[in-house]
């Protein structure tokens, strides 16, 4: 799987994944107004401005970016209508070319992290009748349970030709508490590291492994020691936008040749039309902002790198 992202990422000349998530506030007041009147103010509502809102950005940007994250979290708030609404995205996002990053952080230990692996990147089986349930190409892991809860997901990669990206050294300010812990005289994150190296070398895909790692663009001197040390692993790359990465941050994330790195925005591209700079485009507009938020981002990178 992590091929057929690398060749979308040459193709389309952009190492950028979008993340779709919708806060209620980021959708567009026409968008909400049209559910409201429809389902009341009720969870059904909330999650059908939410598609609406995800159709009309990934029809904006699908011939410009590789991939779309989801973030499972801003969906499961508004329950069974909110998943709905995610699984209705992920279908339609594939439908449009686009692969798809579950961003669901998952991991735990056993069958349960079997049925995890299952949910996000497998099938099921109900007696014969074969299907898939939410059918997302990656999602991300967490690490903290060890091998026991990573194995299952490398198994689904082997089996389903898919792919994780496993949280190595996260975007978020208090990160550190636990990720930069000195462990035999060296950061935690190092020794996950070489834990997804491990990992990954049982499910090479090319150049590259299916296991990448999430490392936070927030972090560039981290970003630079862990390419070092991660050498055949994709690099997922949130905090780039509003949580203050820029494109000369992200330089020592990508290999020589330009690639090993895709570099996601959330916020910065799905909620643009609320910026300054693109405030022009008003709310019925947002998803052409969100068009050019891209085609910035895009130009940022590829000037920098």
């Amino acid at each position: 799987m992590i091929k057929k992202l690398i060749d979308e990422i040459i193709r389309k000349d952009a190492p950028i994944v979008a993340g779709l998530d919708p806060m209620l506030s980021y959708v567009p007041e026409c968008l909400k107004k049209e559910a409201f009147e429809k389902f009341g103010k009720t969870p059904e509502a909330v999650a059908e401005a939410i598609y609406a809102y995800n159709k009309g950005l990934i029809d904006a940007i699908a011939d410009l970016v590789p991939a779309v994250k989801p973030q499972i979290a801003m969906y499961e708030q508004f329950g069974l209508p909110g998943l709905e609404a995610y699984l209705k995205t992920v279908k339609y996002a594939k439908e449009k070319g686009l692969i798809v990053i579950a961003d669901v952080k998952r991991g735990d230990i056993g069958s349960t992290s079997a049925a995890y692996a299952t949910a996000h990147l497998g099938k099921i089986d109900i007696e014969g009748n074969e299907s898939e349930p939410f059918g997302s190409d990656f999602a991300t892991v967490n690490p903290y349970l060890g091998t026991d809860g990573v194995k299952p997901f490398t198994d689904a990669c082997n089996q389903f030709d898919k792919g994780i990206f496993v949280l190595v050294k996260t975007s978020n300010p208090s990160s550190g508490e636990f990720q930069d812990r000195l462990v035999d005289g060296r950061p935690l994150y190092e020794h996950v590291a070489e834990k997804v190296v491990e990992w990954g070398g049982a499910s090479m895909d090319g150049d590259y492994s299916n296991v990448g790692a999430v490392v936070g663009a927030t972090y560039p001197e981290q970003g630079e020691k862990l390419r070092k040390l991660m050498p055949y692993t994709y690099i997922l790359v949130p905090g780039y936008g509003a949580q203050g990465g820029r494109g000369k941050d992200l330089k020592h994330f990508f290999n020589k040749d330009g690639l090993g790195a895709i570099v996601n925005s959330s916020r910065g591209i799905i909620a643009a039309y609320k910026q300054e700079a693109y405030a022009k485009f008003g709310d019925k507009g947002y998803a052409e902002a969100a068009r050019e938020a891209v085609l910035a981002m895009r130009k940022d990178i590829r000037e920098n790198i």
